[in-house]
């Protein structure tokens, strides 16, 4: 039953990312195409997409205590997926009439509050199963990988249809995923919370649990600032269409997905230590890489290649931290608590991806993309350097992996 459920909640979570990431590689086409902006696409892009993540950190408490109140999740995901739906259905019929700003930027700040609910409580439902903390967090991790990894270049080839596409194929993933979750167990435990203001208490309880945050918070930064930043870079800056973007998207998301369930599962095995402070070693220090890329080849086309070798490099990377980091935030959780800290390391990788969204897309307007990859990289890098010590000093038994 048990790998039955784990692959429905996969799902959910593979559908509700894929849904999201169909946006990215044309985000600056489809801002025109409903009319907002006045030509400065990245700056309407950088608020198109943080309106959906401010919502995910401010609603994930919201539909934790929701489902606490109740005492099931699978009612919950069901409901934000359906919302989700209608969300991205609403604008869909808004983008032809050219709406206002402010219009927009509602809707889609509501269809994020909804889509949070189907994907934080899917993730949490993962960690309720049991049978290997790694296994599940990598299961997690393979579905957001992979629902990226198909986004990017699925949704570049969407774009060439039409602009508004990818919004009513998000509406139809998400419709199917409220459905999908009626063939799921509801494991919820009793007496857990998931709400922000139990997030932090469970913070101030076991406060080694910031050491995850942090990487999490990190990790998700460079995804926000990919999503945004790097798309519309890799646009301009090579004269890509959306779908040769969503290609050279996925070259960071393909690795990144494909290899998250093995790299979970050696975290089972060897520990969280190796793969979390190796990874984070080298991520930030590629990332610099890629943004030094253009002025370091004076061929655009060898330019281009190392840029793509770097989104391959970086996307291992992510796959090699991001099962380790989730998993250690089960880990480090008291057993009635799993589900309050998942929460919070969800709130955490929202605010993140906020921050690489809107503070990448500032720096990327006002001072060019090479500050804004500077910028990039150097926060993963400081974020670890910072964190690294403080994650040494942890001592997680095998006993508690597999609790």
């Amino acid at each position: 039953m048990s790998s039955r459920d784990r692959t429905a909640l996969a799902l959910v979570v593979w559908a509700v990312m894929l849904s999201q990431t169909l946006l990215y590689p044309g985000v600056d086409r489809l801002v025109a195409a409903m009319g907002l902006g006045s030509g400065n696409y990245l700056d309407a892009s950088t608020w198109f997409l943080a309106a959906e993540f401010a919502a995910f950190a401010l609603a994930a408490g919201v539909w934790g205590a929701a489902s606490d109140t109740v005492g099931r999740r699978i009612p919950f995901v069901a409901a934000g997926a359906v919302l989700g739906a209608l969300g991205y259905g609403a604008l869909g019929l808004l983008g032809p009439t050219e709406p206002a700003m402010w219009l927009v930027l509602v809707v889609r700040f509501l269809q994020g509050a909804a889509t949070v609910g189907a994907f934080s409580l899917a993730m949490s439902m993962l960690a309720d199963l049991g049978e290997g903390n790694g296994r599940n967090m990598g299961a997690a991790g393979i579905a957001i990988g992979l629902g990226t990894a198909l986004g990017a270049p699925l949704g570049g080839q969407l774009y060439s249809i039409g602009p508004f596409v990818p919004l009513w194929t998000g509406a139809g993933l998400l419709t199917l995923v409220g459905a999908a979750t009626l063939v799921v167990s509801d494991h919820a435990p009793t007496g857990e919370h998931e709400g922000v203001r139990e997030a932090l208490g469970a913070l101030r309880r076991t406060p080694s649990l910031a050491v995850p945050f942090a990487f999490g918070f990190a990790d998700r930064m460079t995804a926000g600032f990919f999503a945004l930043v790097g798309t519309v870079y890799f646009r301009t800056a090579f004269e890509l269409s959306p779908a040769e973007t969503g290609i050279t998207l996925a070259l960071f998301f393909a690795p990144f997905g494909l290899l998250q369930y093995p790299f979970g599962r050696l975290s089972d095995r060897f520990g969280r230590t190796a793969p979390i402070v190796a990874g984070s070693a080298f991520y930030g220090i590629v990332v610099l890489g890629i943004g030094a890329a253009e002025g370091a080849f004076p061929a655009r086309g060898d330019a281009l290649l190392a840029v793509q070798f770097g989104m391959v490099a970086v996307g291992v990377l992510g796959a090699l931290m991001a099962p380790a980091t989730m998993a250690l935030v089960v880990d480090l959780a008291p057993t009635g608590e799993r589900g309050v800290a998942l929460g919070g390391f969800n709130i955490a990788g929202s605010l993140g991806f906020l921050a690489g969204v809107v503070g990448g897309g500032l720096i990327a307007d006002d001072f060019g993309y090479p500050a804004a990859f500077a910028f990039a990289g150097g926060a993963e890098i400081l974020l670890a350097l910072v964190a690294i010590p403080a994650f040494l000093r942890l001592q997680i038994s095998r006993e508690k992996m597999f609790s």
